[in-house]
């Protein structure tokens, strides 16, 4: 695995130039992205937000009727930098061949939870529910459609659509979980070790 880090890390708050140029909404997701680098979603405010990009309260609420919605969105912004960070870290491999690849956009997924915390947090909150293995690929979120295309590419010939979709929960569950207990706390995860758990679970697979 690659140790070069290809996270996408939150990007900082657009600010009142964003809103002079006409791009309100853009910069109150920039804003929110911002303050989830310091803080949790449940500290978020709308009325905050809004003193950020220099603002009235009534103006944002044109955007997003309510904090539920800037969630969503910051949530969705979220998926897309996750995609991101995968897609850099599959190329970055690509030279390696699909399994290195394959195993890179494990890390990345990893990585970027552990650099962004909140909004890691806060997508699996407030993602859409809905079983992102079974929707129509082009329905998944993102980084979800991702996995089921990289999938494809290192499946063994011959691989059942259930055999694809259990290959893509198992290595889904295993990074998911890595993140969600470097997170909790509950273990230390430096670069080494988290290319040596990936490719011990991708090592099954075909190159």
């Amino acid at each position: 695995m690659a140790k070069n880090d290809n996270s996408v890390k939150i990007a900082p708050a657009l600010g009142r130039d964003a809103y002079h140029h006409g791009d309100l909404r853009s910069a109150l997701i920039a804003a929110g992205m911002h303050a989830l680098s310091a803080d949790s979603a449940d500290a978020l405010s709308l009325r905050a937000l809004a003193r950020e990009v220099g603002v009235s309260a009534t103006a944002v609420y044109h955007h997003f009727p309510d904090k539920d919605a800037l969630l969503v969105a910051l949530a969705m912004t979220g998926f897309d930098q996750l995609a991101a960070a995968q897609q850099a870290a599959s190329r970055s491999a690509s030279g390696q061949g699909a399994l290195a690849a394959f195993s890179a956009s494990g890390a990345a997924y990893v990585r970027f939870a552990i650099i962004n915390q909140e909004l890691f947090r806060l997508m699996w909150k407030a993602a859409p529910r809905g079983d992102q293995l079974h929707l129509p690929i082009d329905e998944a979120h993102p980084a979800m459609a991702n996995l089921r295309r990289t999938v494809e590419d290192v499946a063994p010939p011959g691989s059942s659509e259930d055999d694809k979709r259990a290959t893509a929960l198992r290595c889904w569950g295993l990074v998911h979980g890595l993140a969600t207990l470097s997170l909790d706390g509950q273990i230390d995860l430096d670069d080494d070790m988290i290319g040596r758990v990936i490719v011990g679970l991708t090592g099954g697979l075909r190159t």
